[in-house]
């Protein structure tokens, strides 16, 4: 385990640069649920992850749809819900909502119901459902582990990119989900399953470094900074503790005790051990690509690609079905 490295102190001295002194200082609150909070609780945030890069959400598309123009949302309707109607969906830590606002623009849903802590990012979208005229999606500003979940009342209950927040996975999947997914109903998931609180294995880090020599140092300035990424130490405890609380709190945990309890009915994993952190404050260069960022990205999804062949995937989505006694 990593309690504090020099890519904690570039992080800081980063989200400073992008987010400002006043979002560093909420991070001193006492209040975990705050922390958590503050992490997402903002429209319109700026940054250079992985997910701003249009190739990769082709990549992840061929992997999980076989199609890299058919994203998740619309493989999921077409295969496992087309003779569905009047379903009712749970969507638990739902954030800005945007997959939820897709799947309410299908017929086959008759309510969904959106949880979380974000009152900006829900209230946002629930200006976008009005103007889309969307009846069928509902928002609630709450903690979802004072939320009381009712029995047998939801068709579908879904994670996009939340689950790995949620502490004592065993209890909450098996208890409180099992309980309020209808017999045979469906958990479908699009998380992160890695390391808790991204405590890499060392050869990961390494693979992660050599990936990183796979891009000229030009585009490797990082975004809003004068600072270069020229090596990954990976994260400290503490940093993550006091950025997030709940980030990767229980992540290893997810796909066991999903398996335990639910029946795989389909599953893609689809990488992430590499891509994510190599690309991390530097993903701004390869949103517009030329012949050149093209085949630097080739290379390392190549490079992700050959890691894989010996080691489980960091993102999975899954659709499982709901088995009760």
């Amino acid at each position: 385990m990593r309690i504090i490295t020099v890519d904690d102190l570039v992080d800081i001295y980063n989200k400073t640069k992008q987010r400002g002194i006043q979002f560093i200082i909420s991070k001193l609150n006492f209040s975990s649920i705050k922390r958590t909070k503050s992490a997402f609780d903002e429209l319109n945030i700026q940054s250079a992850n992985w997910w701003v890069i249009p190739k990769l959400h082709k990549r992840w598309n061929r992997l999980i749809t076989h199609n890299e123009t058919i994203e998740y949302k619309r493989f999921t309707v077409d295969t496992f819900l087309s003779n569905n109607k009047k379903l009712k969906m749970l969507s638990i830590g739902s954030g800005d909502c945007m997959q939820e606002l897709e799947f309410a623009s299908y017929e086959n849903f008759e309510k969904i119901l959106c949880i979380d802590i974000t009152d900006k990012l829900l209230d946002n979208a629930r200006e976008i459902a009005k103007t889309k005229e969307l009846k069928n999606i509902i928002f609630k500003t709450q903690n979802i582990y004072d939320y009381e979940f009712s029995e047998n009342e939801f068709d579908l209950v879904f994670f996009h990119a939340s689950l790995h927040h949620f502490k004592n996975i065993e209890d909450f999947l098996s208890n409180k989900v099992k309980k309020t997914l209808k017999k045979n109903g469906t958990l479908i998931i699009n998380e992160f399953v890695g390391a808790n609180r991204l405590q890499f294995p060392k050869h990961q880090i390494k693979s992660i470094n050599e990936a990183l020599k796979l891009i000229p140092r030009k585009y490797r300035k990082r975004f809003r900074s004068n600072l270069y990424k020229d090596k990954v130490y990976g994260s400290g405890l503490i940093r993550m503790m006091l950025a997030d609380p709940s980030e990767c709190i229980e992540s290893e945990n997810i796909l066991p005790t999903v398996h335990n309890y639910f029946k795989t009915i389909y599953e893609a994993p689809f990488g992430g051990n590499i891509l994510m952190t190599t690309l991390k404050d530097i993903s701004h260069h390869f949103i517009e690509l030329d012949y050149e960022k093209e085949k630097i990205l080739d290379k390392l999804f190549e490079f992700e690609d050959s890691y894989l062949k010996k080691h489980p995937s960091d993102f999975i989505f899954g659709v499982y079905e709901n088995l009760k006694s």
